[in-house]
């Protein structure tokens, strides 16, 4: 059946008509959406949104994450072929997934940046989907937050990242992408009694009261371990996960504009993406995909693994009842 739907099916991201299912399209042709997912911009009928935020002006070192989303949707597709590994469920056939593409803005006005990702995701909320957001550097992340804290009120947050991102910036005009959490706890969109970040090896003394599981603890005490403490951070509340991609060691992903020795390896990664499961996942992000340090495209593929985990978590409460 496999061999048959493969002869056929070609640009499944325009000429899908079932927004579930897997996909048996050649994963070298073909239009690149993620994974293989329909693009539609009205996402009324859908579960969960998938949507580029292709924006790098922020960055303090490396640019090019602004071709991140192209770079992760590409990568996705030898992904559909089969149910996501190890988590018993599949979501692309549960879920009715649309790609909603890439999001429009003025890339020379940075200052109307901010107000039109949040419009962006408000937009999609608004439909009654989740999303999932592949960046463009961190900052973006700022904005996608305020767009559903406007919804659910302060949010938990789940942090996968090198830095901190608690730095101090109180210049409401200012757009960096080190900054974007201390920006979100200074403005009462998240709440740091109930934030975690996970993989954080640089210095920084001012946390905000947010919980640290440095890399080194992930190390040492294991991924059980990590896990245990990170749900006791969020408790049972709602939560968002942003994913810097440079969490991962940069022998993992070396395509990321500020890399750090001594991070996480993939397994390490995608046990605690997996060991998550059961949170009440509101929506999440990927970033800092910088394609043109990317030689191998690993980068690039790590991403798309973490989006579709994403798409797992989210997928997960949501699920069909067993029979």
């Amino acid at each position: 059946m496999a061999l048959e739907d493969a002869r056929h099916q070609v640009d499944l991201a325009f000429t899908r008509d079932d927004p579930r299912g897997l996909s048996q399209e050649n994963a070298f042709a073909g239009a690149t959406s993620f994974l293989r997912r329909r693009y539609a911009k009205d996402v009324m009928d859908y579960d969960l949104a998938v949507t580029g935020i292709p924006f790098d002006q922020a960055v303090t070192h490396r640019p090019g994450a602004r071709f991140g989303p192209r770079a992760i949707r590409e990568a996705s597709c030898l992904q559909p072929y089969d149910p996501p590994y190890g988590w018993g469920f599949d979501p692309l056939s549960e879920l009715a997934i649309a790609d909603a593409g890439d999001m429009a803005f003025d890339y020379a006005d940075t200052r109307s940046v901010p107000a039109a990702i949040q419009a962006h995701i408000g937009g999609l909320l608004d439909q009654g989907v989740g999303t999932v957001a592949l960046g463009g550097d961190h900052f973006v992340t700022l904005p996608i937050l305020r767009a559903y804290a406007q919804r659910h009120g302060p949010l938990a947050l789940i942090q996968f990242d090198a830095h901190s991102d608690t730095w101090p910036d109180d210049n409401p005009d200012r757009i960096d992408h080190g900054t974007f959490l201390y920006k979100a706890i200074r403005e009462g969109v998240v709440d740091p009694a109930a934030t975690v970040s996970v993989g954080i090896r640089t210095e920084n003394p001012d946390t905000l009261g947010v919980t640290i599981l440095d890399a080194a603890s992930i190390h040492r005490d294991g991924i059980e371990a990590t896990l245990d403490r990170i749900r006791q951070v969020i408790g049972t509340r709602p939560v968002y996960l942003t994913f810097d991609i440079d969490a991962l060691d940069p022998a993992f992903a070396p395509g990321t504009g500020t890399p750090v020795w001594g991070g996480l390896a993939s397994w390490q990664a995608a046990a605690l993406l997996r060991g998550l499961a059961g949170i009440d996942l509101l929506g999440g992000d990927v970033v800092e995909v910088s394609p043109p340090y990317d030689t191998t495209g690993a980068t690039a593929i790590a991403a798309a693994h973490v989006a579709t985990e994403l798409i797992c978590l989210y997928g997960w409460t949501r699920r069909k009842p067993a029979p």
